[in-house]
C-alpha cells in the first residue's frame, strides 16, 4: 500500500502533540502546592502530595488496566477522546471542591489522573505503528509535549516571566489577577476536555499493512531489534527483561517525580534560609519549576529519542541513569542557590523526560512493534510505583524537617533517589535481548 494513499503520518504526530500538552498539566503540580500549604486550605506537606501521586497512580493503573487493551480494540481516537472529557471533569470537580480535602483528591488526582492515563498511550502506540523507522526520535516528539505543556500551565498562573524578560508584558497570570485555585482548575478542566477533543481527531492507525516508502523491516531473528517477534503482554511479563525495564523505570520515576512534586516547597525552603525576599524566591522558584524543569523535560524526551536512534535504547538509558542519579546526589546542596536550583531542575527534567521516550522505545525493540500498545503500559505501571514513593517521599521529609526546624531532612529524600537511579544504570548493563521462543509467533 503506498504512502500517498493514507494522510500525511506527521498530521498524526501534530494531534499527539495537542492531547501531550494539556496531559503534561500534571507535571504543574507545585504551581499549586504552596497556595494548598496555605490558608485557606492548609494542607499539610504529605497532603499535597497525595493528591499527586494519586494523579500519578491513577495515571499508571488506568493506563495499564482499560486504555492499552480498549485502543488495541477500538482504536486510540475514542480512547484519547474519552480521556480528555475524563480528565476536565476531574479538574471541575476540584473546582467544586472549594477548600475540602477529599474532593480535591478525588477529583484532581483520581479521576484527572485516569483522564491522563486513559489519553496518554494513544499517541504512542498510533505512532509507533506510522513512524516504524523513526521510533526513538518519534517517541520523544510524541511524549515532548507532556513535558511542554508543564510550562504553559505553570506559567499561566504567575505570568511568561522569565527573570528580566517578560513574554507576556505586566500581565502578572491568574494568581496575580486574583483567580483562586479552584477558579484555575475550573479554566484548566474545560480548556482540557476541548483541546484534547481536537487533537483525538487525528489519532489513528494506519492501514493494515502500511510501511513508510523505502523502508525494509529488519531481518527477522535479527539481534539488534526483536520487533519482529511480537510478545503478548502475558509473555512478555514472564521475560526478566520486562522486570529489568520495570524496575530502572520505577527508579528513574523516583527521582523525577519526587523533584517535580516538591521543588517549589524545597526552593522555598532552602532560598528562605538564605535570606531571600519572598517575592523574589516566588519568582526563582517558579521558574526554576515552570523554566528549567518543565522546558528540559520536554527537551529531554526529544533529545534522549533521537539519541538512542544511533547508540541503541540501551546505551543511552545507562548514561540517563548514571547523569540522573549523580544530580540526584548533589541536589540538596546544589539547589541552595539561583542558578543552582535552575542547572540542577534542567539537568533532572532533561533526564527525567528522555524516560518517556526511551522506555516505549525499548518495549518495542524487546518486545515487538506490534502489541506496543497493549505491552507499553504493564511496563508504564513503574511509574505509578514511582509516583507515589518519591513526591509521597519528598513530602514527609518537608514535614519532618518542618517539625524539627532541620532544613537538612531533605537530602534524605534526594540521595536514596539518587542511588536507585545509578542501581538501574547497573540493571540495565546486564540487559540482553529476550530469546524469541516457537511459541512467540506474530499475532
Amino acid at each position: 500500500m503506498s504512502a500517498e494513499k493514507v494522510m500525511n503520518r506527521w498530521i498524526v504526530v501534530i494531534g499527539g502533540i495537542l492531547i501531550q500538552l494539556c496531559l503534561g498539566a500534571i507535571y504543574a503540580w507545585s504551581a499549586f502546592t504552596v497556595k494548598l500549604a496555605n490558608p485557606p486550605f492548609e494542607f499539610t506537606g504529605t497532603q499535597t502530595q497525595w493528591v499527586f501521586s494519586l494523579g500519578l497512580a491513577s495515571f499508571a493503573f488506568f493506563m495499564a488496566l482499560i486504555a492499552g487493551r480498549w485502543q488495541a480494540k477500538s482504536g486510540p481516537r475514542v480512547v484519547a477522546f474519552t480521556g480528555g472529557i475524563v480528565m476536565g471533569l476531574g479538574y471541575i470537580i476540584g473546582w467544586l471542591s472549594g477548600t475540602n480535602f477529599w474532593g480535591i483528591l478525588i477529583g484532581v488526582g483520581l479521576i484527572g489522573g485516569a483522564g491522563i492515563g486513559l489519553a496518554y498511550v494513544c499517541p504512542i502506540a498510533a505512532l509507533v505503528k506510522w513512524f516504524p523507522d523513526k521510533k526513538g526520535l518519534i517517541t520523544g516528539l510524541a511524549v515532548a509535549g507532556f513535558g511542554f505543556g508543564a510550562l504553559i500551565w505553570v506559567k499561566l498562573t504567575q505570568g511568561f516571566v522569565f527573570g528580566p524578560v517578560k513574554l507576556t508584558g505586566d500581565w502578572p497570570g491568574l494568581y496575580g489577577m486574583g483567580w483562586t485555585v479552584n477558579q484555575v482548575w475550573l479554566l484548566y478542566g474545560i480548556l482540557f476536555a476541548v483541546l484534547v477533543a481536537l487533537g483525538s481527531i487525528v489519532i489513528v492507525n494506519p492501514p493494515q499493512g502500511w510501511q513508510p516508502k523505502g523502508w525494509t523491516p529488519p531481518a527477522a531473528g535479527a539481534v539488534s531489534d526483536t520487533g519482529v517477534v511480537n510478545f503478548k503482554p502475558g509473555q512478555m511479563v514472564a521475560r526478566p527483561q520486562f522486570w529489568g525495564l520495570f524496575l530502572t523505570f520505577v527508579f528513574g520515576a523516583i527521582a523525577g517525580l519526587m523533584v517535580i512534586g516538591v521543588i517549589k516547597l524545597f526552593g522555598t525552603g532552602k532560598l528562605g534560609e538564605a535570606g531571600l525576599e519572598p517575592q523574589r524566591i516566588d519568582e526563582i522558584t517558579g521558574t526554576a519549576m515552570g523554566l528549567f524543569l518543565a522546558l528540559f523535560n520536554g527537551l529531554g524526551r526529544i533529545i534522549w529519542g533521537t539519541i538512542s536512534d544511533f547508540t541503541g535504547r540501551k546505551a543511552a538509558i545507562i548514561l540517563m541513569c548514571l547523569a540522573q542519579g549523580i544530580m540526584m546526589l548533589v541536589f540538596f546542596w546544589v539547589g541552595g542557590s539561583e542558578w543552582g536550583l535552575y542547572i540542577g531542575a534542567a539537568i533532572i527534567g532533561f533526564n527525567f523526560g528522555g524516560n518517556f521516550a526511551l522506555f516505549p522505545a525499548a518495549t518495542a525493540d524487546f518486545f515487538g512493534n506490534k502489541k506496543v500498545g497493549e505491552n507499553y503500559p504493564f511496563v508504564f505501571l513503574a511509574y505509578g510505583v514511582g509516583g507515589i514513593v518519591g513526591p509521597l517521599l519528598g513530602g514527609a521529609m518537608r514535614d519532618l524537617g518542618t517539625e524539627s526546624g532541620n532544613i537538612g531532612t531533605w537530602m534524605w529524600a534526594f540521595i536514596p533517589a539518587g542511588i536507585a537511579c545509578l542501581l538501574g544504570a547497573v540493571i540495565m548493563i546486564a540487559m540482553r535481548p529476550p530469546k524469541p521462543l516457537p511459541e512467540h509467533h506474530d499475532a
